[in-house]
């Protein structure tokens, strides 16, 4: 007797429900559009629109950044027989370049780099005494360490360089 007064109690309830629901008209059948009192924003000056697309520029660079890494034996065929479509920079100072570098290796200091990269090519060759890399050039960084050559793939690919390699993982760097 108990299971027949819930079973006809949770029926009419049902019933009611569906008889409610179907009687309210439904907000999706019937599409209405509220205009917002809100006044529209003004369109970006020139100015705001070229710092917008600056710092949109500048979130890309920091994004998902991380300069490729190659072996001692991927990159002892390169220094053995450069190409001219990559560069090899050697990012030390001077006083650390006289104990010895990479035959084929041009040294570029990492003090020197970012402003060095902001020369025109002639002004670079005349600085430096060799061609300034283009951005469609790889360009591998090394150093003692491997500290000073992430710094520099960084400051090159703020600088527009996409291609750029960093010889040695941190935990493997061979000291030059």
């Amino acid at each position: 007797m108990l299971r027949t007064s819930i079973i006809r109690s949770v029926r009419t309830t049902v019933r009611r429900n569906a008889f409610v629901a179907a009687s309210r008209p439904c907000v999706a059948t019937f599409p209405v559009r509220f205009n917002s009192t809100v006044p529209t924003k003004a369109p970006l000056t020139p100015a705001e629109q070229a710092r917008k697309e600056a710092l949109k520029r500048s979130d890309d660079l920091q994004r998902d950044w991380d300069a490729k890494e190659i072996t001692y034996e991927e990159l002892k065929p390169r220094t053995e027989s450069p190409t001219p479509d990559s560069y090899l920079i050697d990012v030390r100072e001077p006083d650390e370049v006289i104990q010895g570098m990479i035959p084929s290796a041009v040294n570029l200091p990492l003090s020197e780099l970012g402003n060095s990269l902001h020369l025109s090519p002639v002004a670079f060759l005349e600085k430096h005494s060799f061609e300034k890399p283009t951005k469609a050039q790889q360009v591998i960084f090394y150093c003692r360490s491997g500290q000073r050559s992430t710094t520099a793939s960084d400051v090159a690919k703020r600088n527009g360089y996409t291609k750029c390699v960093v010889p040695f993982a941190k935990n493997d760097a061979v000291l030059i």
